[in-house]
């Protein structure tokens, strides 16, 4: 309850996320966890747009819908960027030396 109460405090046009938020570093961990690939600038941005809907579907109570995370998925769908070439190679990581 405490978290629905802090949350009804917020809008979601408050909510910024950058290279150096938690959410960031903790999704790059998980995606990137090497560091090994350059975070296209698109990312923060999908990131950003994803946690504003979650915000706006549990401050509306959309959240107890069984299909509440389809309107976040259509953000991030909509934001997608073709995938590099290296990506499909099936030695794609034995080329990211030489980027």
């Amino acid at each position: 309850e405490f978290f629905y109460i802090q949350m009804e405090k917020y809008h979601a046009d408050d909510l910024a996320v950058n290279a150096d938020s938690e959410l960031f570093r903790h999704l790059n961990l998980h995606y990137n966890r090497n560091n090994q690939l350059e975070v296209p600038l698109n990312f923060l941005a999908a990131v950003q747009a994803a946690l504003k809907e979650f915000f706006k579907a549990v401050q509306s109570n959309k959240d107890v819908e069984p299909s509440w995370k389809k309107s976040i998925y259509k953000i991030i769908a909509r934001m997608d960027e073709t995938l590099p070439d290296f990506f499909k190679s099936p030695n794609w990581m034995e080329q990211l030396g030489d980027q």
